[in-house]
């Protein structure tokens, strides 16, 4: 585990008529994050332009926590920019974003791997030139029925959904403060039991 900074991404589209949706919960945990460090997050200049973030201590650990303000298909290019100019690698990057194959409130961590047809992963994968990076997996669960999982996401948690969202973004802000104090196999033992 490198000592650090890392660089803490969460994932969403921008604008008001997507805060609510499912594909927005990287970025909900990511302002929840910047909250319980006392972070306040800014729009950069040059390279750092196309997202919000800000530096301080997450978990004893130095960290950039940054929101892209890019659509997700882009998150790439703001991520890239945001590992160039704090001269960080690829092993930094922590992303935090919904996932479709995991149960709606679980929460899984891991390294590497596929990108399971999640748009902002592959654009981040693209940039960074590598798929090996952390990930902050936040479970939505798979759509009901035949309903298009390109709809589901990028539609408002359902009032049920809503009562335990609070809960769902307390349980990944915590696996992600895990993640960085103990490293990844250690935050596994511990927040892959708690289902």
């Amino acid at each position: 585990m490198p000592e650090g900074p890392f660089l803490v991404v969460g994932l969403g589209n921008p604008g008001p008529g997507y805060a609510g949706n499912r594909h927005n919960v990287g970025a909900m945990v990511l302002d929840e994050l910047a909250a319980r460090a006392g972070i306040r997050l800014s729009p950069g200049k040059g390279a750092r332009a196309r997202a919000v973030s800000g530096e301080g201590r997450l978990a004893g650990r130095r960290v950039v926590l940054a929101r892209p303000l890019t659509y997700m298909n882009e998150s790439g290019s703001p991520v890239r920019g945001l590992l160039d100019y704090h001269s960080l690698p690829p092993e930094s990057l922590v992303v935090v974003h919904d996932e479709l194959d995991i149960a709606f409130g679980a929460v899984r961590l891991k390294r590497g791997g596929g990108e399971g047809g999640h748009n902002g992963l592959r654009s981040i994968s693209r940039t960074a030139g590598t798929k090996d990076y952390l990930r902050v997996r936040v479970g939505i669960g798979r759509p009901p029925g035949r309903q298009d999982p390109a709809d589901f996401v990028l539609k408002d948690f359902s009032a049920t959904e809503r009562k335990e969202l609070d809960l769902l973004l307390a349980e990944a802000v915590d696996a992600t403060e895990l993640l960085l104090e103990r490293g990844l196999e250690a935050a596994q033992n511990l927040v892959h039991v708690r289902d």
